[in-house]
């Protein structure tokens, strides 16, 4: 079995939702992984694709496809997908890798699976699970026939440990699109500074309704600092405007797996399980001993989060001194 894995890299390096993504293909499909890398640099990320298991690499090292334009990446990965037929088109499931992963799928009239968290081979098949309604229920789906594109969640899959020496050819390939003809342009770049990212954070400390407002944030901010975390939010702390939209976990915002999630003051409505209920281990904390986020928490403590948040903050302090 072939599989093409789309690299995402931000500032030379791969990013960890593309290892992630060369991990499966490799480890649960058994297939043989050729990493497919846009832009600057191409050279050195396939060195560190190799490094995470890639087999070989196909590079286009042009840099006009430094801004991850989908109208210059999507036509190039089209021909390349063509002209290889590989049995499998995988990308992480980023704003870039769906959007990819769509482009895609449309042109070739494939079968696209988005948002997978597992990944199985059965009787010359690929099986991908991936949460459906509103995360509710696992599905467990298909391509009946032709490549099929698929969209791995953040922190899904693990990542192999970097291979030293690790050696593969590249094959390299020339932008289809010219920049000029192309309607989007990007001015600049921004890069937001400070905390911890909430989609590779493998500790999440959220708080909701429940902080009362801006200043309640302070103690949970406070854990999530002490566990090395990052800060996340329900979307009614969002929309009653005491903590930016990028905090937001949901349906509506960051759907994430961290190791361990807490939740404090957050009641627990289906629209927030449905960006977090992949957690490794949930903790919540909520006065109301009926609120729906203690079904799917393995521990839960029914009280004033004012009260345990500092509490178990201290107790964290002491024992990481």
């Amino acid at each position: 079995m072939n599989a093409f894995v789309f690299i995402e890299h931000y500032n030379e390096q791969m990013a960890p939702i593309s290892r992630e993504a060369i991990a499966t293909a490799k480890r649960d499909l058994g297939a043989d992984v050729t990493a497919v890398i846009f832009g600057s640099a191409g050279d050195d990320i396939a060195e560190q694709a190799f490094a995470y298991g890639a087999d070989q690499a196909i590079v286009c090292d042009d840099d006009t496809l430094d801004d991850g334009l989908i109208e210059m990446a999507g036509p190039l990965m089209v021909e390349i997908l063509q002209e290889h037929e590989p049995d499998v088109f995988l990308a992480g499931g980023s704003i870039t890798g769906g959007d990819l992963c769509a482009w895609v799928a449309y042109d070739l009239d494939a079968g696209y699976i988005a948002d997978v968290n597992g990944l199985r081979v059965a009787d010359d098949k690929i099986f991908a699970t991936h949460p459906v309604y509103v995360g509710k229920l696992l599905s467990e789906a298909f391509v009946s026939d032709g490549i099929q594109i698929i969209s791995t969640r953040n922190r899904a899959f693990a990542a192999f440990e970097p291979t030293e020496d690790a050696e593969g050819d590249i094959d390299y390939a020339d932008p289809v699109v010219d920049e000029d003809d192309v309607s989007t342009a990007v001015e600049g770049m921004e890069e937001k500074s400070g905390g911890v990212s909430l989609t590779e954070a493998t500790i999440i400390v959220s708080g909701g309704r429940g902080v009362g407002g801006p200043e309640g944030f302070a103690p949970v901010k406070k854990l999530a600092d002490t566990l090395g975390g990052a800060l996340g939010s329900s979307r009614a702390a969002v929309d009653a405007g005491w903590i930016p939209y990028a905090h937001q976990v949901g349906q509506t915002g960051k759907v994430v797996s961290p190791d361990l999630y807490i939740a404090c003051g957050i009641s627990g409505a289906i629209q927030h399980q449905a960006g977090m209920n992949t957690s490794k281990v949930i903790v919540a904390i909520n006065k109301d001993k009926d609120a729906p986020i203690f079904k799917l928490a393995r521990y839960g403590v029914v009280g004033d989060l004012f009260e345990i948040v500092p509490a178990l903050t201290a107790e964290f302090e002491q024992r990481l001194s």
